[in-house]
């Protein structure tokens, strides 16, 4: 376990709002010198627990307005990369989750509309392996800020 304090779950949740926040603007809202700030987001980074900084993406601006998760099956001798393998390969996956139980992988997918979704399922039923699938539409979303 990592010492982190409650000043440092702040400044994590100010990163986590805007990537690109400054230092000086974090120092005013944690009561900390701009130096302070630094020092300790650069341990955060040092030590692991920032692994790096990202944008997000309106992708329906970018034409890839559904989003998708799709349930995998496979036989019961497939193996864990063939699994990775199989559904990393397709563009429009997001994300791979290898699950405990039945189903054995969870995929997070966009898509431009309702054919191309049953398209990309096509084609993971038809990748070789895939024993069956289930896919539910994302209808909005909510995610914990840290």
């Amino acid at each position: 376990m990592t010492d982190v304090d409650e000043i440092d779950h702040h400044l994590l949740a100010l990163l986590h709002e805007d990537g690109r926040r400054t230092y000086s603007e974090m120092s005013a809202v944690v009561g900390l010198s701009v130096a302070a700030v630094k020092r300790r987001v650069d341990r955060l980074r040092e030590i692991g627990v920032i692994t790096g900084f990202t944008v997000q993406v309106d992708h329906a601006k970018l034409g890839w307005a559904v989003e998708a998760f799709t349930e995998l099956r496979y036989a019961g001798t497939t193996r864990l990369g063939e699994i990775l393998t199989t559904a990393s390969q397709v563009p429009e996956v997001q994300a791979v989750y290898t699950i405990a139980g039945d189903p054995d992988a969870l995929v997070q997918m966009r898509v431009r509309d309702i054919a191309h979704l049953q398209e990309v399922i096509d084609g993971l039923r038809n990748s070789g392996r895939v024993t069956g699938t289930k896919t539910l539409m994302v209808l909005g979303r909510w995610s914990r800020e840290t």
